[in-house]
């Protein structure tokens, strides 16, 4: 039988070997880790981790995930069929930085843009901190991005920059390879 993709999201109070009880019961159902995004956020563990899983086994490994102690893990089977049939599978990579003075709505604005543009945002982090010689809050954002070939990221970059003065954003848009 083939092997099944599985996609888990992971939550709970943060604590040293949390990755390592995931990981055991993972490898104990003959998984594969494949790739994962893990962080710490205000005193909880958080992670999504995608999973290859002999199909006669998957089963038990959602069974077993569901009784990690501390953690709660939910697990998708991954359908690539499901993905958006209308996004290209070749298109531009980028990476936008954006720093500010943190404020609500950043994140929604910044995100309009890019639907506008049509660009899909493939990873995002952001994070807070004070700023060197104010002490105000500062909001920081690093994302990557993926647009169809045809793409006019002068369009973008010029739309973002509009916003940035209204925002007080500083924004960069660089290709990546």
């Amino acid at each position: 039988m083939a092997d099944q993709a599985l996609i888990l999201t992971v939550i709970g109070d943060d604590r040293p070997g949390l990755v390592e009880e995931l990981a055991t019961a993972i490898s104990a159902h003959d998984g594969n880790w494949l790739e994962a995004s893990m962080a710490h956020l205000s005193g909880k563990f958080a992670g999504i981790v995608r999973v290859a899983v002999p199909a006669e086994r998957s089963a038990a490994l959602k069974t077993a995930l569901t009784q990690l102690s501390g953690l709660k893990v939910s697990a998708e089977l991954a359908d690539a069929q499901k993905s958006a049939p209308h996004f290209p599978t070749t298109g531009r990579r980028l990476t936008l930085n954006l720093v500010g003075h943190d404020r609500i709505g950043i994140v929604k604005e910044v995100s309009q843009v890019l639907a506008r543009h049509a660009v899909n945002v493939e990873e995002l982090a952001t994070h807070t901190s004070s700023a060197p010689m104010s002490a105000e809050v500062l909001f920081h954002a690093q994302a990557e991005l993926f647009t169809a070939p045809d793409f006019d990221a002068r369009a973008l970059k010029a739309e973002l920059e509009r916003l940035s003065d209204d925002l007080m954003v500083d924004i960069t848009l660089g290709e990546t390879l």
